[in-house]
């Protein structure tokens, strides 16, 4: 069966297009309050034009894709607020000056918990639970018109599973990223098994790992590559790790620089950051990496 095709499916067949960085850090850099529950959905709520700002900031960094800000918005949101974050992201999109594509944010149901439990995974929901959670989520996106969803930050097959189930249903093109550690998902499962679920989907038009330490990029790219055959994506944290019951990041204590070229070599073509990763690091992405 054939993939998903699109523009931004056929820029990937001919070469690496840039992913833009953390938004949650761009907006506390912005002086943004993401205290609460929502985190960056209560800026979204509260302060959209500080959203549409951090957006224009990635854009004028060079990122070519820009992840909107309903990763955290549960399922009882307001559709307007999904439909919002795909607007602000288009927004800054049409601004840029070059080309941008959007990506809607469907985050993990361990997100929208707020504690921690997208790092840990096995919620103890089976595939119909999660599907029922993410169904409505995924539906307020797409009316919004976006160029791809972003699933992403899922730690679980089971997870994986009723989200590619919803993909299957509508036919809109998306990507699958897990966040691993130490060779596995989050949950503890292979990741051979992981990558291979998103092979038999048709509508992903690329599949890797986000919000994990840069040290697990490359072997799961690798695995990746051997089970799928398609596009992969990278973008990692600094390397901290999240400590949710201070709502703290933990920062290493000797960061690398990233071996992003051997990314490159591994099959991703779209490489960004996730948390902690600003606009500063998405510009010295772009000027290392060859796109």
């Amino acid at each position: 069966m054939p993939r998903a095709s699109g523009p931004l499916a056929e820029a990937l067949a001919r070469r690496t297009v840039l992913l833009d960085g953390g938004l949650s850090n761009q907006l506390a850099d912005q002086g943004c309050d993401l205290s609460g529950d929502l985190w960056t959905g209560r800026v979204l709520t509260e302060r959209p034009g500080q959203v549409a700002r951090a957006h224009a900031a990635y854009a004028g960094a060079g990122a070519e894709v820009l992840i909107t800000a309903s990763y955290q918005l549960g399922s009882a949101a307001p559709a307007e607020l999904f439909a919002r974050s795909v607007r602000l992201a288009a927004g800054a999109a049409e601004a840029a000056g070059h080309e941008v594509w959007v990506a809607a944010s469907v985050g993990p149901y361990g997100a929208v918990l707020a504690d921690g439990s997208e790092y840990r995974g096995r919620y103890g929901l089976g595939v119909r639970e999660l599907a029922a959670f993410h169904r409505p989520r995924v539906e307020a996106l797409l009316a919004a018109g976006p160029d791809v969803l972003a699933l992403e930050t899922i730690p679980d097959t089971v997870e994986a599973e009723a989200l590619l189930g919803i993909l299957a249903e509508t036919g809109a093109p998306a990507w699958l990223s897990y966040t691993v550690a130490g060779g596995r998902t989050r949950a503890g499962q292979p990741l051979a098994e992981a990558f291979a679920l998103a092979a038999a989907s048709p509508q992903v038009i690329a599949v890797g790992v986000n919000c994990c330490d840069p040290e697990d990029v490359l072997p799961a790219l690798e695995a990746a590559a051997g089970v799928t055959g398609m596009p992969l994506l990278a973008y990692p944290n600094d390397g901290s790790v999240w400590e949710a019951a201070t709502r703290t990041w933990h920062a290493p204590g000797h960061p690398a620089p990233w071996p992003a070229e051997a990314w490159q070599e591994a099959g991703a073509r779209l490489i960004g950051g996730c948390c902690r990763i600003g606009p500063a690091g998405i510009a010295a992405l772009a000027a290392r990496v060859s796109w």
